[in-house]
């Protein structure tokens, strides 16, 4: 139950850490954060809750990561709806942590947004619904090579959650203007439920894309490092 325990803690902080910052420090009045400051934020959590549960639970955070994984073949099949339903309940209850805390404020409106995952008139930008599918699909791919690379037995030891860390930053600095960036069904889920609506309706590509990328990550990774392995051999 530990790596379970963990998964949802960890999945708590990755949402209030990213969510939060943008829902409550953004465009905070002359010293909103921004974009940059979010893209930080997001990566900052990851990489601070690797070191914190690498070694207990692995710090996935993310059903496509954990899926990602087991099409790597790092991660048992068997030990996957567990870990998918913790980084859930983790998203779900930082989402009601935010919306307690953001609740405080008298001009919050969770029909804003709330930090959602959304395309059309829903992304930030008005990028279309394939334009936000393509790149939830190649940056989880991309997100699942660095992982699955960073943390081969053949890479240098220690500094795998600040390369993650540091893709999961690049992935938002990216994408926040095409869908808020997801890459992961469980952040995404975490705070649609509390806005409704449109939010849920396109909720069904961030569940999608990520898992669809994911795989291609693991399918990728697979490939390119078989070779080595054969040559080592």
């Amino acid at each position: 139950m530990k790596k379970y325990v963990a998964e949802f803690v960890g999945t708590i902080w990755l949402v209030l850490g990213g969510c939060g910052s943008a829902v409550l420090a953004a465009a905070f009045p002359e010293v909103g954060i921004g974009l940059l400051g979010v893209s930080l934020a997001f990566g900052l959590t990851v990489l601070t809750m690797a070191y914190a549960i690498g070694h207990i639970s692995g710090c996935h955070l993310n059903p496509a990561v954990s899926i990602g994984l087991w099409a790597g073949g790092r991660f048992p099949a068997g030990e996957l709806p567990a870990y998918i339903l913790a980084q859930v309940g983790g998203a779900v209850t930082a989402g009601g942590v935010l919306f307690l805390i953001a609740s405080g404020n008298a001009g919050f409106d969770v029909s804003a947004g709330f930090a959602s995952n959304g395309y059309g008139e829903h992304s930030p930008g008005g990028y279309s619904m394939l334009a936000a599918l393509v790149a939830e699909v190649v940056l989880t791919m991309m997100f699942l090579v660095v992982i699955l690379g960073a943390t081969d037995d053949r890479a240098p030891k220690g500094f795998a959650p600040i390369a993650i860390g540091l893709c999961l930053t690049l992935i938002h600095l990216i994408s926040i203007p095409v869908t808020n960036t997801s890459v992961n069904p469980a952040r995404s889920t975490g705070v649609a439920l509390y806005v409704g609506d449109w939010a849920v309706g396109q909720l069904w590509l961030f569940w999608v894309a990520p898992i669809i990328g994911g795989v291609l990550g693991a399918i990728v990774y697979r490939y390119i490092s078989s070779d080595d392995q054969a040559a080592m051999r």
